[in-house]
């Protein structure tokens, strides 16, 4: 029997609260950010809780106690003031035009405008904004919070179009900078986003922010960390196990292994993904949750303007000022695509101050490889996974012809486009493929240059493959033996194949296999 309601969707403190809803408690840290500062940044990926962190902080600026009974805030806060709240939601829009983030702007300006008698309407937005925060104060003696829900949805949705993307710039940059210059009005700002747009972009102006996106002592400020975990759903734990037909421990490693692992600072504690950890319990279900609500084609786009080798994403390295900041040009998709929630931090060289970074968890990785397979390969998002299940059958019954003719499918009408990065495109293909088969099977994978090694292995079979580029599938089978890949497996009693394949420029694809 499920014992508790799982605010799925549910980004209203006060409606969660009322309803009756699970809530982890994240006051003491909402207590902190407020009691130690002024103006904060923070960036987390979607569906991580920051629209339910911005309702929060509505509830208590606007001094209602009663919402609070039983956390840790009731005891922590004496004087519940009532503060005017100015709340800017950017994310239930659709932004394809100038016109239509004017038009977002004007719809919250109007409404704070009637609210507090502020008759500048026929003003610039930045100027009507100014003019509110200074009214909202003289109207109610109080000083102002401001809170941006998904500042940044216009300037995401605008990749790719310049001329889009700097008209949206400099409409925010003016409008955000306005905080900067009112300290004796504003009582405290949070805006919240996917993505930092830095350096020249949205923030110059608003050059007091404080970061938090990275800070140790606010990591868990979203998201469920392993001891929120088992403070808040522990009966449900030994639920899900008996659902399952799994063990106490097994449900938990399984958790772990699929919605854990995201670390927003280094050496911080890893923090499961709220939404996706929400969804098993309410359904008592593993699945790829995340993914489901949906990916940004923007991401692939990213990774196929800047000739991205698909097999760096396992091992990437970058700086503190890359992974803050995306300038609006997106010159580089890694903190894209690390700030939208698919990379996070492995590990920290402190001496350099680098970075490494890696899938946080299963859902993601597999999720990610799998949604990347139809914009690179032959075949489309409906019939890809069917054809990863496809390959997996047949390296588990040794039909080694039938792998070969379907990966050949995948590479004819390769795009022309992609004839000039034809050693890119077919690393990246080959990436895409076994990492997704090796969600199944063993799969080891190592790229240089014109050439690729994998070793596949199953219940009954061992592949030892090589893989070049215009050279031949007989000198492939060749390299196996000179460089003894398949070493290690001469005393296994699984049936050894060594396969040889070479891949032609000319017809874009694979030309010929040979197996000993």
């Amino acid at each position: 029997m499920m014992s508790k309601l799982y605010p799925i969707g549910i980004q209203n403190f006060e409606s969660l609260r009322n309803d009756g809803y699970m809530y982890v408690d994240k006051t003491a840290l909402i207590y902190k950010l407020v009691k130690t500062g002024r103006y904060y940044f923070l960036s987390r990926p979607r569906r991580f809780g920051k629209s339910l962190l911005i309702s929060t902080l509505e509830a208590y600026f606007q001094g209602k106690k009663e919402l609070f009974e039983g956390l840790a805030m009731e005891q922590l806060e004496k004087d519940w003031t009532k503060h005017p709240i100015l709340h800017l939601d950017l994310n239930a829009r659709k932004y394809d035009s100038e016109e239509a983030l004017l038009q977002e702007l004007n719809k919250h300006l109007e409404d704070w405008e009637q609210e507090y008698d502020s008759p500048y309407s026929d003003r610039a937005p930045e100027e009507r904004f100014y003019r509110v925060i200074r009214k909202a104060f003289e109207k109610t003696g109080q000083q102002v919070v401001i809170l941006v829900d998904e500042y940044d949805k216009p300037m995401l949705q605008a990749i790719g179009n310049d001329a889009l993307q700097e008209a949206y710039r400099n409409t925010l940059k003016a409008f955000y900078g306005v905080m900067k210059s009112m300290d004796g009005y504003i009582k405290f700002a949070l805006l919240t986003g996917v993505t930092k747009f830095g350096k020249v972009s949205v923030f110059s102006d608003l050059n007091n922010l404080r970061d938090i996106s990275m800070r140790s002592q606010f990591v868990d400020i979203c998201g469920i960390s392993e001891q929120e975990l088992h403070d808040n759903l522990e009966v449900e734990l030994h639920e899900l196990a008996d659902a399952r037909g799994m063990t106490y421990e097994g449900v938990c490693s399984k958790l772990k292994e699929y919605y854990d692992g995201y670390h927003f600072a280094p050496g911080s504690i890893g923090i499961y993904n709220p939404f996706s950890i929400l969804n098993t319990f309410a359904s008592m279900e593993f699945d790829s949750y995340w993914f489901e609500t949906g990916t940004p084609t923007y991401l692939v786009e990213l990774l196929k303007k800047h000739r991205y080798n698909l097999e760096r994403i396992m091992h990437e390295e970058t700086s503190a000022d890359v992974l803050n900041s995306i300038d609006s040009a997106s010159t580089n998709p890694i903190p894209v695509i690390y700030q939208s929630g698919y990379l996070t931090i492995k590990g920290y060289d402190e001496r350099f101050g680098i970075y490494s970074l890696g899938f946080p968890n299963r859902e993601v990785e597999e999720g990610f490889v799998k949604f990347l397979l139809p914009f690179y390969a032959n075949t489309d998002a409906v019939e890809s996974s069917f054809e990863i299940q496809k390959f997996v059958r047949e390296i588990e019954s040794g039909d080694y012809d039938s792998f070969f003719h379907r990966l050949q499918s995948f590479f004819s009408d390769t795009p022309y486009e992609l004839i000039r990065d034809l050693e890119l495109h077919y690393q990246n293909v080959l990436f895409i493929v076994f990492k997704l088969v090796g969600f199944y099977v063993k799969a080891e994978y190592h790229t240089s240059a014109g050439r690729i090694d994998l070793v596949l292995q199953t219940d009954k079979f061992i592949y030892v493959m090589e893989f070049k580029l215009d050279g031949t599938a007989e000198e492939a089978l060749l390299q196996i033996e000179e460089k003894q890949y398949a070493r290690p497996f001469e005393h296994d009693s699984r049936q050894l194949f060594k396969i040889g394949v070479n891949f032609s420029a000319e017809t874009r694809n694979i030309e010929k296999w040979v197996v000993e």
